[in-house]
């Protein structure tokens, strides 16, 4: 457990295991940080820290504005997170690493990978977020986080945020900076503080760069098309991890692996063995 400054932002980051270096961008939306490979949903179930670690050195963080990890209030982009996300390499002297996303986490490896290709060597991704579904729920998020703005006040928002337990997910008036909002009093402070008009700007230029299509989000399917990186990719199933978009990465990405099997049949044992075949099979 550690922290590093990235880009002028404290993060949060957790090492495991030994062997080649696996960079992990967590799952979860506006809250991915380390503990969400432990505790959400399938991940909890799987355990890739403890069975990737067995293999690999493992390095996990709070993406940018989650968890223990610092934030910073600007119009932000896919591209953003995987400059934080080379950052963290950067920080740690590794030239080149395989890069796993889960989730939300699949569109900042699937940005990293077109942004450093040279210092990817594979990619898995594990229920990449996409479909129609997940393109509305997030445009109504923040809908409904903005017209709250607009009525109350970014006190408001900071006072909701204070509450235990809030999460954008949950609650979508808290927006997409709750965590710092509520671990951090000076990020608190000068968010209270800043310009309301130009917050709103920025918020609906992010969500119509962010959540851009009805498949997966994260880079253009013209860079995917260019890429030469290995990569598996694990379909999910469901509102926010629609099938069609792990399809669809699957169609642009050239040479990519599709494991072809139902969630209810991703379990730990062949899931962490499917991945580690082909981590192996790419070195």
């Amino acid at each position: 457990m550690a922290n590093v400054t990235i880009n002028g932002i404290d993060t949060y980051y957790e090492v495991f295991g030994s062997g080649p270096p696996l960079l992990m961008c967590a799952p979860g939306g506006f809250d991915a940080d380390v503990e969400k490979w432990r505790t959400q949903g399938i991940y909890s179930q799987v355990k890739f820290l403890d069975n990737l670690s067995k293999n690999y050195t493992c390095i996990a963080f709070d993406r940018r504005d989650t968890g223990k990890t610092g934030g910073r209030v600007e119009p932000l982009q896919w591209v953003d997170y995987a400059h934080h996300a080379k950052g963290m390499l950067d920080a740690l002297n590794i030239e080149k690493a395989y890069v796993m996303g889960g989730c939300m986490g699949c569109s900042v490896a699937v940005a990293f990978g077109v942004a450093y290709p040279q210092a990817t060597a594979g990619m898995v991704l594990f229920w990449p977020v996409g479909g129609a579904k997940y393109r509305i729920n997030g445009h109504q998020r923040f809908a409904e986080h903005l017209a709250f703005v607009h009525q109350n006040g970014l006190e408001a928002v900071v006072a909701l945020a204070r509450q235990p337990g809030s999460a954008f997910g949950k609650d979508a008036r808290v927006g997409p900076w709750v965590s710092a909002l509520r671990t951090d009093p000076e990020f608190a402070e000068r968010y209270a503080k800043q310009n309301v008009e130009q917050y709103k700007l920025i918020l609906a230029g992010m969500v119509r760069s962010l959540l851009d299509r009805d498949t997966s989000p994260g880079a253009e399917p013209e860079d995917l098309l260019r890429l030469s990186i290995p990569t598996l990719i694990v379909p999910g199933s469901d509102a926010s991890h629609a099938t069609s978009a792990a399809r669809y990465l699957q169609e642009c990405i050239p040479g990519s692996q599709y494991w072809d099997v139902p969630v209810s049949a991703q379990d730990e044992a062949s899931t962490n063995a499917r991945v580690i075949e082909f981590l192996k099979a790419s070195a």
